[in-house]
């Protein structure tokens, strides 16, 4: 599986898809308009050890929907990524076995070293 799942209307996730330079066998998500599948997101589940690694807390959803008052379960992020874009970190890069998840410094200049010693 390669695949960037990013949001369009992102102007980080622009900047950082230009960055990496990506492969052309990289397919592109625009999770706005398709949004992660459920099999997708068990897999790399399985391969981060969590649905809450990967949820967006910071998402303008999780406060209005009074989420940040409430304890949610593994169940319960999987449920609200799957329902709503907005909640998945992002970028999400998928390379074969190599996963980098949201826009923090470390992840995106890990993906930069990979994707450089491709190119």
């Amino acid at each position: 599986m390669r695949r960037f799942y990013y949001l369009s209307s992102c102007d980080t996730c622009q900047k950082i898809m230009k960055a990496l330079n990506l492969p052309s066998d990289v397919e592109l998500i625009d999770i706005k308009q398709t949004n992660i599948d459920a099999k997708t997101l068990d897999w790399l589940k399985e391969k981060v050890g969590s649905y809450e690694g990967m949820f967006s807390k910071r998402a303008m959803k999780f406060r209005s929907m009074g989420l940040h008052e409430m304890k949610l379960t593994e169940a319960d992020y999987r449920k609200y990524m799957l329902e709503e874009y907005t909640f998945l970190k992002r970028p999400f890069i998928i390379y074969d076995d190599h996963i980098w998840i949201g826009n923090a410094k470390k992840e995106i200049e890990s993906a930069r070293e990979f994707f450089a010693k491709l190119n």
